[in-house]
């Protein structure tokens, strides 16, 4: 159920943004307004020479700006694709190769620094670089023609001065592209879509810092609390705090880094042919992580979403299947405890002997100032990670982590994209995956023939030990021997069910023999898509798309009556006993115009804040899983089973009473002293940020309008927020529905537009609609006519 939205700030009028426009740009400098009156929209029309090309390539954009583009062979495909992304996300493409390069520094200024010593200390391009040397000719061929298609643009701009304005602002001009920029690409998503590790890291700080049983406490539910006898080391005090320090630090990627996906079979759909729908869900910035495309060449014909600056479709659809992904989180990410020698800081001990670390010396440019020296050490087991904030990294500790993961070796996941792009059935599909490692995903399958299916795909190491600990890197006890054998690796098909689903929890059944992870998503996403998906038969498109928007809070379902039952009414005054009211009456939905879901997320907050208040503030850095654990903390004291965590702070009905006492406060501050008029979505409201807006005012030039929003982070429809200003900056961009009884198009939703160019018609006028959840349809064809065709041509 999604209740519409009763209020939307307005647009900027024209006049008034391009007053600002020009007010920003005089401020800047004279050169950049002589760039914005020429304007810099890269040519849509026409015909374009593409030196390089074997022969003419349509590229035809439908109304929403998705380019259709259809070549006569596959050279030409990937050669028009990269020079019509680039036209599009030209400067978020460069952005992405530098972020996860650690080249920021170099064109922001020290403000990018640290962000650049850690991930040069990753070395996400050292591993997109030997990625590259593992892939099949075919595979460095097309990446080659894309980078070429891509610097064929950069060229073009360069020369007739029409580089998008960000890179004016900036002051500096793209270098070439290149086939490891486009694989690291895909590095930097399975870094987005990982963090395991951090887990890893606080648990083990919390049992050095804090006696075992309150430790255990803050440990998720279905993570193994036994500990095996020498699998942690006890540092050094030093060692201890600049561990805490540093990984506090680190640019973890947001907690509930998920998604959903379902597939319903012909025998519960209203077609008889089965259903897909998938909603990945990472940042919500402008432009959009996605960018949508169609491609189309004698052999193939594909449609769906890719990040920009890789090739081919990663989610999507062709003439025969349909496929989509949520993010199967497993643990392939392992701290090891390095053991350093007390005289060299090289050396760490291995089975009884001093192994020498390898050395790599990073010269980072900083923009303004001196380039700085940064230093990496990589053990058998990997970087060492928790050093790489430490200014005097000529000290370090005894005691270091350093990090395996399965994304640091080089893997083939494009080679994977090629082939499902390809794929016409299951089989195909399945051995597609076969090149498909990282990051570990929940895939579903739809095919033209009827068959649903899924597929827990990637490579996920087997080994001793506790998996949601660090583990010894001084002996060969806890190394990474094998992998799950891919044969073995969860799948269904076709089940008795009628549907599969997933949301990032645990698909198989506690009988599958191997470990795939120590964390899982909290349940509700879950709980609720099965809800609705076994209750009804014919479904219909319009059914998933209902399902996608649904803002239905199992979370709140099951715990607002719970924490109810523990207020001291006596200590409330009228507006706290009315705001306790509304949620008594409420129907556990996250509407944008509904007070309870505005009280009920503040008050879990202040109940957050207290119950972890003695907390080291860098540790609760690191920690991921405080909703989930809160739930367990609250769910056992309102049992009687009262912990540590829930006693310090004065125990369950004191703890639920002032909670609620200060969210209510905070609430009449925001919203006024009657809780009847508050409105989650005046607080939780959608804008879609770009990368320039931190520096002010470029956000009234980049940004979008605002505008309220339902939904939460336990809701189908999930929109993560800042818990400090309510913005809801994490959810799914891009969503999509496929009948697979009609592969000649689906249904889409893209936020917050196609094109990353300021002023393009496609900037971000799809904003509202994301907002109200009205799709569009893209056909495979490319659409009859067309206002925007442009003919590239040899």
């Amino acid at each position: 159920m999604t209740t519409p939205l009763t209020k939307h700030p307005k647009r900027i009028p024209v006049w008034r943004t391009l007053l600002i426009t020009l007010l920003l740009l005089v401020l800047l400098s004279a050169g950049t307004v002589s760039l914005f009156v020429l304007h810099l929209l890269p040519q849509t029309t026409g015909e374009v020479k593409l030196p390089g090309l074997r022969a003419p390539v349509q590229v035809t954009r439908d109304s929403q700006g998705v380019p259709h583009i259809k070549a006569q062979n596959e050279h030409d495909l990937y050669m028009a694709q990269g020079y019509v992304t680039a036209q599009d996300r030209l400067f978020q493409m460069d952005m992405s190769r530098r972020l996860a390069s650690g080249q920021l520094s170099e064109v922001v200024g020290k403000s990018a620094l640290d962000k650049d010593k850690f991930f040069r200390t990753l070395g996400l391009r050292r591993a997109a670089e030997r990625s590259y040397e593992a892939y099949s000719d075919e595979a460095k061929r097309i990446l080659s023609a894309y980078a070429k298609g891509v610097n064929a643009y950069i060229n073009e701009a360069k020369r007739n001065h029409r580089l998008p304005l960000e890179f004016t602002l900036a002051g500096y001009k793209p270098r070439p592209w290149t086939p490891v920029d486009s694989l690291i690409i895909g590095k930097y998503m399975a870094y987005d879509l990982g963090g395991k590790w951090k887990g890893q890291a606080f648990r083990y700080l919390m049992l050095m810092q804090y006696p075992q049983a309150k430790a255990l406490d803050l440990f998720p539910p279905e993570t193994d609390r036994t500990i095996p006898s020498g699998q942690l080391a006890v540092p050094s005090k030093r060692a201890l705090s600049q561990l805490t320090t540093n990984l506090a630090k680190a640019p973890f990627p947001a907690a509930y880094n998920g998604s959903n996906n379902w597939v319903i079979s012909g025998s519960k759909t209203a077609t008889g042919k089965p259903l897909l729908a998938n909603d990945p869900h990472l940042g919500l910035h402008l432009p959009s992580i996605w960018y949508q495309t169609t491609l189309s060449e004698p052999h193939r014909q594909v449609s769906g979403v890719v990040f920009a600056g890789v090739p081919g479709v990663i989610l999507g659809h062709n003439e025969a299947i349909a496929w989509g992904v949520t993010n199967l989180a497993p643990d392939v990410e392992d701290l090891y405890i390095e053991k350093r020698h007390p005289h060299n800081p090289d050396l760490f001990l291995y089975k009884g002997n001093w192994e020498q670390a390898k050395i790599i010396t990073e010269t980072i440019p900083v923009k303004g100032q001196q380039p700085v020296r940064h230093t990496v050490r990589i053990t058998r087991h990997g970087p060492i990670v928790s050093e790489w904030a430490d200014p005097k990294q000529n000290l370090p500790a005894d005691t270091a982590f350093a990090l395996r993961w399965t994304a640091l070796e080089p893997t083939t996941e494009f080679e994977a994209t090629l082939r499902i792009n390809r794929a016409h059935n299951w089989e195909e599909f399945k051995k597609a995956l076969t090149y498909f490692e990282v990051p570990a995903q929940n895939f579903v399958f739809a095919g033209s023939d009827g068959t649903i299916a899924y597929r827990a795909n990637g490579k996920i190491p087997v080994r001793k030990g506790n998996r949601a600990l660090p583990v010894p890197g001084w002996t060969d006890e806890y190394e990474w021997n094998r992998f799950i054998p891919w044969e073995e690796l969860p799948t269904i098909v076709n089940p008795s069910s009628g549907y599969i689903a997933t949301a990032n929890h645990r698909v198989f059944s506690h009988e599958y023999p191997h470990h795939i992870a120590s964390t899982w998503s909290p349940p509700y996403r879950t709980q609720r898509i099965h809800e609705v998906l076994a209750n009804k038969d014919k479904l219909t498109t319009t059914d998933m798309k209902r399902l996608q928007s649904d803002e239905k809070n199992l979370q709140a379902a099951r715990m607002a009556p719970l924490l109810l039952q523990q207020l001291d009414f006596k200590r409330l005054s009228a507006t706290e006993k009315s705001a306790a009211h509304l949620m008594e009456k409420w129907n556990h939905y996250d509407t944008a115009d509904a007070a309870a879901p505005f009280i009920y997320h503040l008050w879990m907050e202040e109940i957050k804040q207290q119950l972890y208040r003695s907390l080291h503030p860098k540790l609760a850095e690191l920690f991921d899983e405080k909703d989930i654990v809160a739930d367990t903390l609250l769910s056992q004291a309102a049992r009687g089973e009262e912990s540590d965590w829930v006693t310090q702070a004065g125990g369950i009905k004191k703890l639920c009473t002032e909670a609620l006492q200060r969210a209510v406060k905070r609430a009449s501050n925001l919203q006024g002293a009657d809780p009847t008029a508050w409105r989650w979505g005046e607080f939780h409201q959608i804008t879609f940020t770009h990368p320039l807006s931190v520096k002010k005012p470029l956000n009234l030039l980049f940004d979008s309008a605002g505008y309220p929003v339902g939904g939460s982070e336990h809701t189908v429809r999930a929109m993560g927020w800042s818990k400090q200003t309510g913005t809801v900056d994490h959810g799914a961009p891009w969503r999509t529905v496929v009948d697979v009884g009609n592969l000649s198009q689906a249904e889409h939703l893209l936020g917050p537009g196609q094109s990353g160019q300021l002023g393009s018609d496609w900037y971000d006028d799809q904003t509202e609609n994301w907002t109200m959840n009205r799709y569009y349809r893209t056909t495979i064809q490319a659409p009859a006519t067309s206002d925007h065709q442009l003919r590239l041509v040899p």
